[in-house]
């Protein structure tokens, strides 16, 4: 049977959650104190007065490397539910698992053969 009551404290907890950052950008709003000036408006970095253009090329490889990282990341992260369910369903999800590792492998290799791994 359904019951709303059930839900009190996932609607507290998602009520407190939201309202923290709401409360903590509302009250940094009020009490920071506003100075706008050149000092202020202008570029810095580090201490540092900026030399050059602001927009700079990257190259390709740093992109392709993060997402490669990313990918890679996070596929290994739904391996835990698996992990943690394999007691109940036994083998089709070790094989399930398997099948999802010789991909993660194989798209590794193709990336290594790519050079997407290599920085030089």
């Amino acid at each position: 049977m359904f019951l709303i009551y059930e839900y009190d404290i996932f609607w507290a907890f998602l009520i407190i959650a939201s309202a923290i950052p709401i409360l903590a950008f509302l009250i940094s709003g009020l009490l920071a104190p506003i100075r706008k000036g050149p000092k202020k408006l202008s570029s810095y970095e580090s201490g540092i007065e900026p030399m050059g253009d602001a927009w700079l090329e990257f190259q390709i490889r740093y992109y392709m490397f993060a997402l490669v990282f990313v990918v890679f990341d996070v596929e290994t992260f739904f391996l835990y539910p698996w992990a943690m369910s394999f007691d109940v369903f036994g083998i089709f999800v070790f094989i399930e698992a398997f099948i999802f590792m010789l991909i993660l492998i194989v798209g590794s290799v193709y990336a290594w053969r790519k050079g997407a791994l290599e920085w030089s």
